[in-house]
């Protein structure tokens, strides 16, 4: 018990840039699990995740129905994920979480970006060795007694639990388990009745680069770049 370990934030872009995004990436998100695992949340985690996602973005129920429709449909594009890896200015490690219809684009922007950025982009594994892919399940904090849900959960593959604070300060309890166990432990905080405010798959950083504060404006920079790109999901980074 304690406080989760995460690493410094990096300097977001406007709200409603922000939240116009989330909507489309979780919107990506539902259409690859409606084409891997079906429409039908209850014979589908992955899409059960994405529900839960739109839920904490404020995602209204209309975009999630259609999301779920366009996927159904004949000339929905094919995403594909695609992680690309890279370093930001200072020796700072990104891996950047793609979901796109052309690769070809997106490699393009996404180098161009890191070019521009003064970083580089580098060759599959090398970075990524630097991180582990974890599920991370973020819960409201009221009336759960973290030593009690530590020992509930412990034999579901929970790693670690902690409590930390939301983008607008707010306590919450995070809960992280190896990529293998993010269905055993999304189910059984389902059968416990727990509605996680997201369920996320992350790359949490085995070490970190100190850097100062004009150095992490730098890394933050290209970061934001990264983010506001249409094929980009999600950036991650070992800045601490």
């Amino acid at each position: 018990m304690g406080r989760i370990f995460e690493v410094r934030k990096a300097t977001m872009f406007a709200r409603w840039d922000r939240m116009a995004k989330q909507f489309t990436r979780v919107g990506k998100e539902i259409v690859i699990a409606v084409k891997a695992g079906g429409p039908d949340p209850a014979t589908n985690p992955a899409l059960r995740r994405c529900f839960q996602n739109a839920r904490s973005v404020g995602m209204p129920k209309d975009r999630v129905e259609a999301a779920i429709k366009r996927a159904q449909g004949k000339d929905t594009s094919n995403y594909e994920e695609i992680l690309y890896e890279g370093y930001a200015p200072h020796g700072v490690a990104l891996l950047v979480e793609t979901a796109t219809d052309n690769h070809v684009r997106t490699v393009a922007n996404v180098k161009s970006h890191f070019n521009k950025g003064n970083g580089a982009l580098g060759n599959s594994g090398s970075v990524s060795f630097q991180f582990k892919k974890m599920g991370v399940f973020k819960l409201k904090p009221e009336g759960l007694s973290i030593d009690d849900l530590e020992l509930e959960l412990i034999d579901f593959g929970l790693e670690e639990l902690g409590e930390s604070n939301d983008d607008n300060g707010n306590p919450i309890i995070v809960l992280r388990c190896a990529f293998v166990d993010f269905g055993s432990l999304q189910k059984a905080l389902e059968d416990k009745g727990l509605s996680p405010i997201s369920a996320e798959l992350e790359w949490i950083p085995t070490t970190t680069v100190p850097v100062t504060d004009e150095q992490a404006e730098d890394v933050s920079k290209l970061i934001d770049k990264l983010e506001q790109d249409e094929d980009v999901n999600k950036v991650f980074h070992n800045m601490g």
